[in-house]
Formats: C-alpha cells, sequence, structure tokens
C-alpha cells in the first residue's frame, strides 16, 4: 500500500485566509482558526476554516492573494 502525501499551505497563507474569513463573518481575527488545508494545483491551496463555530473554505494563490471566501455547507 503507497502512502500519498498531501500538501499543506503554508501557515502564511493559511493567516491571510484567516484575516479573510474574520472580515467576511465579521468576527475578530483570534476567533477564526484554519482546521486543515490541501494545495489544488501548482498556485493554489484550499484552506478550511473554523470561524466561531461556522464552517468556512478559503482559496488562496501562492503571492497571498484570497480568490474565493465561502461558507462552507
Amino acid at each position: 500500500m503507497a502512502r500519498t502525501t498531501v500538501q499543506t499551505a503554508p501557515a502564511d497563507l493559511q493567516l491571510t485566509c484567516a484575516s479573510a474569513v474574520a472580515t467576511s463573518a465579521g468576527v475578530e481575527a483570534d476567533k477564526v482558526l484554519p482546521v486543515g488545508s490541501s494545495q489544488l494545483d501548482a498556485t493554489r491551496y484550499q484552506v478550511d476554516l473554523n470561524a466561531s463555530g461556522q464552517r468556512y473554505v478559503c482559496v488562496v494563490d501562492t503571492m497571498g492573494n484570497v480568490t474565493s471566501v465561502q461558507k462552507a455547507a
């Protein structure tokens, strides 16, 4: 059985997403926690976040540009 390696988003990009979600959700930045992340392609990462009990998904590129913030279903 082979193991697959999942590339997680660098910490600075996770924090960029946390800040974007805090703004979008209208909560304080210290209430937003990254709970997971994965690499989508060569230049984009998806970061899963919890904002005061609400789940959000953020897409950020390697340059730190947030391209999407959505409330998770």
